[in-house]
């Protein structure tokens, strides 16, 4: 089934990709960086995002929480503790995002949206209380997978910037698939990690 992107930006130029000719975004392709990585400070942060992102805001929001959930370290993940349970990084990214999308103006298109999908499989119980629930239910699983895949186009965004380095657990380097249960560990170069005023 089709999910329709539900986070918003700041700016209407940012819901939508820009088409490809579009001079203000360019192409940049993933940088290489290392420990020794150049002095950053956050405007030049900003400004990579800028150039590879077509959602630089929303981009730099996963960054943040990054690392927040890396904590004194560098590296965020394969899972985050929350409230005694260990959740999957990207996972804690979306939960920690979905008041974004619940606060959003299209939520209440997929409301009525999830409404129509229960009562046309028959689905909705007769009693209003319990169909509320169900429905509420079901739009939050709806803004979740919509935002793990906010949360991968974010990483990738923001690993093409050369600002965090991916990987899955087990492997040493970037893997195409995640397969075989692997889960993503998120890695911000030290020199982000200063930036971003975190102790490295």
């Amino acid at each position: 089934m089709f999910q329709p992107d539900l986070f918003t930006e700041d700016t209407a130029a940012e819901s939508e990709a820009p088409p490809a000719d579009n001079p203000t975004l360019r192409v940049v392709p993933a940088r290489k960086t290392s420990t020794n990585d150049e002095h950053l400070d956050l405007p030049a942060v900003l400004e990579r995002l800028a150039c590879v992102s077509a959602r630089p805001r929303y981009t730099f929001m996963v960054l943040n929480l990054i690392a927040r959930a890396a904590g004194g370290s560098n590296s965020a993940g394969p899972y985050v503790e929350d409230k005694g349970r260990a959740i999957p990084v990207r996972d804690w990214l979306s939960n920690a995002l979905l008041p974004m999308a619940q606060r959003d103006a299209r939520r209440r298109a997929v409301v009525d949206q999830v409404r129509s999908d229960l009562n046309r499989k028959g689905l909705l119980p007769p009693n209003e209380d319990a169909a509320e629930r169900l429905i509420a239910d079901e739009v939050r699983e709806r803004l979740l997978h919509s935002g793990r895949t906010n949360v991968s186009r974010a990483v990738s965004d923001l690993v093409r910037a050369g600002l965090v380095r991916r990987h899955y657990q087990g492997y040493r380097v970037d893997h195409c698939n995640r397969g075989a249960q692997r889960e993503a560990v998120y890695t911000i170069t030290p020199a982000v990690h200063a930036a971003l005023g975190k102790q490295c």
